[in-house]
């Protein structure tokens, strides 16, 4: 199911709206959305999916700026929609905000590998909601530094590579299983880290130490503070970063850091 909405109304001497698709499949959760984000002057619902299929298709046809997405949908879960919309190699620059019941859920951890630009809980407040459009369309991370550095430090290994097959069930013991299956997990764990450290060698160095307090998840502020640079520097740095390594926004950048294993441990 799709409904598509018509163009909102610009008022006299305001700037383009930021447009938004909602993906959800519960319908009071949904049209609790439409209402939030229609009263925002800044903002306009250009369409809404209640399966992930729906999503993808109302996606590519309206190249909305946000689109809110619900993990789990029929036909298609959130998780897969937003590889196909966000994943590498895609073009489209609609950032994904994912919106989950759980703040500790595995799923949460595979959207943002599979190009989410953050996410919040269903029961965040309108004001959050509406704040966390915003901040993704700047492109920058919606997770605050303690739950970058508490949530995607514990969860990013476990998760799979950002343009690789989901984890397949774990094999019943049997001929294979034991310790050579192990062996075989943790060599394809080193083919993986060395494949993102590869695409770490185009950053100078003075980019790996700002990558490197980023994943720590120090705001831009922060790091200015740590490398005695303006705030200012520090932003263009992570341009620079995100530019060349084809990131959306910090979140992907944070998890590329620890695939890499260059982010250092909690603090």
């Amino acid at each position: 199911m799709t409904a598509w909405h018509p163009p909102a109304p610009l008022s006299a001497g305001s700037g383009a709206p930021i447009r938004v698709l909602i993906c959800e499949d519960q319908a009071l959760v949904r049209a609790g959305y439409v209402t939030i984000f229609s009263a925002q002057p800044d903002m306009e619902v250009v369409g809404e999916a209640a399966d992930g299929r729906a999503a993808v298709e109302a996606a590519r046809a309206l190249r909305p700026d946000v689109a809110v997405m619900d993990i789990r949908m029929p036909l298609l879960d959130g998780i897969e929609a937003t590889r196909q919309l966000a994943g590498p190699g895609t073009t489209a620059r609609t950032r994904i905000l994912v919106v989950t019941t759980f703040n500790v859920d595995a799923y949460v951890y595979e959207a943002l590998r599979a190009g989410a630009s953050g996410f919040l809980l269903k029961d965040a407040p309108p004001a959050e909601l509406v704040n966390g459009v915003r901040t993704v369309v700047r492109g920058e991370s919606l997770l605050a530094p303690a739950v970058t550095r508490t949530l995607i430090g514990e969860f990013a290994a476990r998760v799979r590579a950002p343009d690789g097959p989901a984890p397949a069930p774990v094999p019943a013991p049997g001929p294979g299983a034991g310790p050579d299956a192990a062996q075989e997990r943790e060599q394809e764990r080193e083919r993986e880290q060395e494949q993102e450290q590869e695409r770490l060698k185009v950053l100078t160095p003075r980019e790996h130490e700002v990558l490197g307090l980023l994943s720590a998840g120090l705001s831009n502020a922060e790091i200015a503070a740590e490398l005695v640079l303006s705030a200012e520097t520090v932003k263009t740095y992570v341009s620079r970063i995100l530019t060349k390594l084809d990131l959306r926004d910090r979140v992907q950048a944070v998890v590329l850091a620890y695939r890499a294993g260059v982010a250092p441990g909690r603090r």
